[in-house]
């Protein structure tokens, strides 16, 4: 188990190195001084503008050769000292993170849970049953196949204009205040319905077609035609079948979760969603680096833990590897 893990540990940990290389090279490539972009803030202001530019460049580093911003890059990377943003100045970007990672993982943590339990389910049943396989198919191909921000396109325009039972925009309405309050709680959730709807529906397609093609598959095994010979019901045969079938989903979890995050941040743009997504397009438009580098950061982060907490739960549902681990002992 230890060699198993260690090896899982270093290549999140090169993955790591590379993405932050790559995070801190990236808007430095970029078109754009972010010191003047914030200047221009303050084009009115008489005199002292010189001052106020050496100031800035100090308080970024920017007057340090590139091999001590990247140390002092990594060294931010640990204290969480991402700089202090250009579009909220003088907010710093690890405030302004902390506020947005809770409506993401209010969105994407349910969205992935329930869709990926739901579609296997359902493609279990599709699976075993012909006329349920005939019916459904054509909807899961649907779901799967449509893009996140066409999604969440008819999601808005049926949910939030034509029927109106929903709010089309933000994570709470403008006469409410966050605070743990049951009107405030009541409002979040009016507004986060869609957005997680639409994470939910699309994921749910594919989950469902992978169980399906699974559960085929395993119906032409020789077990499964031994069981039915013998009279064993559909149910029994959907089960051990939902078994053997359940381990490559959990696979294919790990190597989805950078898509399915990508997609949410879609959705946020999409629904005005104060979350990553919604944070990293304001960067983007405002050349706001330093906002732009610790979302960046903090989204990679977020999809290497969550990837290296399937591997650890596939190592105890796979009896492959938990028999490996016998043996090394």
């Amino acid at each position: 188990m230890g060699k198993y893990l260690r090896k899982k540990l270093i290549i999140y940990i090169i993955t790591f190195i590379i993405a932050v290389t790559i995070n801190f090279a990236i808007p430095r490539m970029m078109p754009g001084d972010p010191i003047q972009s914030l200047l221009s803030r303050f084009s009115g202001m008489e005199g002292g503008r010189e001052i106020l530019e050496e100031q800035l460049t100090l308080l970024f580093n920017l007057d340090q050769p590139i091999w001590e911003q990247y140390l002092n890059f990594w060294k931010s990377v640990f204290t969480f000292d991402f700089g202090i943003s250009i579009i909220q100045f003088p907010t710093p970007v690890f405030d302004i993170i902390k506020r947005a990672v809770v409506y993401d993982l209010a969105v994407l943590f349910p969205a992935i849970i329930l869709s990926w339990i739901v579609g296997n389910k359902l493609g279990a049943y599709s699976g075993t049953d012909k006329k349920v396989d005939n019916a459904s198919m054509p909807f899961f191909y649907f779901l799967a196949s449509s893009p996140y921000f066409w999604m969440a396109g008819i999601v808005v325009f049926f949910f939030g204009v034509v029927i109106g039972w929903f709010p089309i925009s933000g994570a709470y309405g403008s006469t409410t205040s966050p605070a743990f309050t049951w009107n405030f709680i009541a409002d979040f959730l009016h507004h986060w319905f869609l957005p997680f709807f639409t994470m939910f529906l699309v994921q749910l397609g594919g989950w469902a077609i992978g169980m399906r093609n699974m559960i085929m598959y395993e119906k032409s095994s020789n077990y499964s035609k031994y069981m039915e010979t013998l009279g064993a019901s559909k149910k029994l045969i959907r089960n051990y079948g939902f078994r053997n079938g359940v381990l490559p989903q959990v696979t294919g979890l790990a190597l989805r979760i950078g898509r399915i995050v990508g997609g949410a941040i879609t959705v946020q743009v999409v629904f005005n969603y104060p979350g990553l997504g919604r944070m990293m397009l304001d960067a983007v438009q405002n050349q706001d680096y330093f906002l732009m580098q610790g979302v960046f950061l903090t989204i990679v982060t977020m999809v290497l833990a969550a990837n290296f907490l399937v591997d650890i739960v596939y190592m105890f549902i796979d009896p492959r590897v938990r028999l490996s681990f016998t043996e090394e002992v």
